[in-house]
């Protein structure tokens, strides 16, 4: 793990236990490959997210593409993303998967605020943690 605040080992008996890119909020998150599609399952207070577990290699890849820093731009599922966005990238048609790594209507957003810090305690990725606009990039 990269990230000093991370703990866990990412597994359901072991969740990683992260804080999102401003350090307001602490989450926690694991990789479920049972499920179909497999899932990284992300924990918030008593609500259950859950992304396409290859979302984690294809924001990589992104990431690598892009070959700079990307803004986070997190938004609810409700809201639309800013234009050139991690968020954006999460719910493009043009991504890999078509559309939305979200898996459940409704609780679909805030892929760059639940995510990028997965990618950083693997230590394939930087993240930014400031109060606001924060950015991240492949390492």
């Amino acid at each position: 793990m990269s990230n000093a605040q991370t703990r866990g080992t990412g597994t359901r008996e072991d969740p990683w236990t992260l804080t999102t890119p401003p350090g307001k909020s602490e989450y926690q998150a694991y990789r479920d490959e049972t499920a179909d599609p497999p899932a990284l399952v992300v924990i918030v207070g008593k609500t259950e997210l859950r992304y396409q577990l290859r979302c984690i290699e294809d924001l990589r890849e992104m990431l690598v593409q892009a070959g700079d820093w990307v803004p986070l731009g997190s938004a609810d599922e409700q809201k639309p993303a800013a234009e050139g966005t991690v968020e954006a990238w999460g719910r493009s048609p043009g991504n890999p998967v078509g559309g939305w790594y979200g898996l459940k209507k409704g609780l679909r957003g805030r892929f760059a605020n639940y995510v990028p810090p997965v990618l950083e305690a693997l230590g394939i990725a930087e993240v930014e943690h400031e109060a606001r606009g924060n950015r991240m990039r492949a390492r």
